[in-house]
């Protein structure tokens, strides 16, 4: 490569990725219109975790759909200038949530999370930063006691995949948490995880370091991309700049910027929210997820973090405000000691496909355009092996991994 690795995009997968090629000592530019990794990535709930394998589409989602929409606590929303997009969308994604698909998209998202604790480790190393990374369990929170719970689909891949899990009742529970409410009677243990002490200064971190093995990290607000003869040309808001190869890692506003070069691609915005109390008045030792208001909890270095709500809307569409009283309601009745006297409120949007899976990999009609985004929920477990697996790409070594069900190319109208 005789011109630097552009990579378009500073979150979590654009940061790992232009570590991963440094670290291989290949010339790497970063630009973003922000400090790194200071956009969605900063505000996810925290969860760092191997057995992150589940798709969002499962048996017989369709059937909860009017209960999540429209019951009492309310996770996901459609904004209604969404539903056009939503509907092709929605169809495509309940068509992924049978047993097989979900099986074979386990199957996919395995590889991608399952290093994530030991690479997050390996790229913090020697930075001062490592405390960020916490062991910790993921308790999966019940109000209903179900002796049966983990013969349920998804902690039967789990346990195949070899999850050490423990189906606790509610005076173990009391012991593990004891900031939960006694109105949960059970849980699930899932051990062998991580928690993210500071998402967004990790991803300081994680930038810093960086720059520190070279990486040219620049602030601009990326234009257009446009294939020349010569390569590639990215105009931004105060620079042009040309390279060989360059990898497409935006999240949600990675879609714009394929559509002039006569790419369509299923890419939904899903806005998630999270509420953060900084004088809670509780510690919570693990990340802990209320099964059935579908958030997660955890306690992170500025406050308690309570982060979920799927809410699909125009990438410019301005944040709910309403959501903020209702995950504070929740996390109130979760947690009964919490003080929710002072609260910060984010949105932050994620990318999702409708199988849950992003694409990584190169555009079959576009040589030297490299994709890496479309993590869903998922993107603070991925990136890191994401980032090792665009970094073999692009350095023409073949990944230990199978990348087809990743590929550029796997819905009808991406070419």
């Amino acid at each position: 490569m005789t011109q630097p690795v552009t990579i378009l995009g500073a979150g979590a997968v654009g940061l790992c990725t232009a570590l991963s090629l440094a670290e291989r000592g290949h010339a790497v530019r970063l630009i973003d219109r922000g400090d790194p990794g200071q956009e969605t990535s900063f505000g996810n709930a925290g969860v760092i975790s191997p057995w992150s394998i589940i798709p969002q589409s499962m048996p017989g989602i369709w059937k909860k759909i009017p209960s999540l929409m429209f019951g009492p606590q309310r996770p996901l929303s459609v904004r209604a200038a969404y539903w056009p997009k939503m509907i092709p969308w929605g169809l495509s994604f309940l068509r992924n949530g049978t047993t097989q698909r979900v099986q074979d998209i386990a199957d996919a998202m395995e590889p991608l999370c399952a290093p994530s604790i030991e690479l997050y480790r390996r790229h913090l190393r020697g930075t001062g930063h490592e405390h960020l990374v916490q062991d910790s369990a993921y308790v999966h929170a019940f109000r209903a006691e179900n002796p049966d719970v983990l013969q349920a689909l998804d902690y039967r891949i789990r346990a195949e995949k070899g999850a050490n899990m423990e189906l606790v009742g509610a005076d173990e529970l009391r012991r593990v948490e004891p900031a939960l409410s006694r109105d949960f009677k059970a849980a699930v243990l899932i051990h062998g995880q991580a928690r993210a002490v500071s998402p967004g200064r990790i991803m300081t971190a994680l930038a810093d370091k960086a720059g520190r093995l070279g990486v040219e990290i620049l602030r601009e607000d990326i234009q257009s991309l446009r294939k020349t003869a010569e390569g590639w040309e990215i105009q931004c808001s105060a620079a042009t700049y040309h390279c060989d190869k360059v990898v497409l890692a935006m999240g949600a506003w990675s879609a714009e910027l394929l559509k002039p070069l006569g790419i369509s691609v299923p890419l939904a915005v899903e806005r998630g929210y999270h509420v953060e109390f900084p004088t809670a008045g509780i510690e919570l030792e693990n990340s802990v997820m209320d099964v059935d208001a579908k958030f997660v909890a955890s306690s992170m270095a500025d406050g308690v973090r309570v982060a979920g709500q799927a809410e699909f809307a125009a990438i410019d569409a301005r944040e709910d405000p309403g959501k903020k009283a209702r995950m504070t309601a929740q996390a109130k009745a979760a947690f009964p000691d919490l003080n929710t006297a002072a609260t910060k409120f984010w949105m932050g949007r994620r990318p999702s496909f409708p199988d849950t899976l992003p694409m990584i990999g190169e555009f079959s009609a576009l040589p030297g355009l490299y994709a890496g985004f479309g993590h869903s929920h998922y993107g603070l477990m991925m990136a890191p092996k994401t980032g090792e697996m665009l970094a073999e790409m692009l350095t023409d070594t073949s990944p230990n991994t199978d990348c087809r069900p990743y590929r550029t190319n796997r819905f009808a109208r991406a070419r």
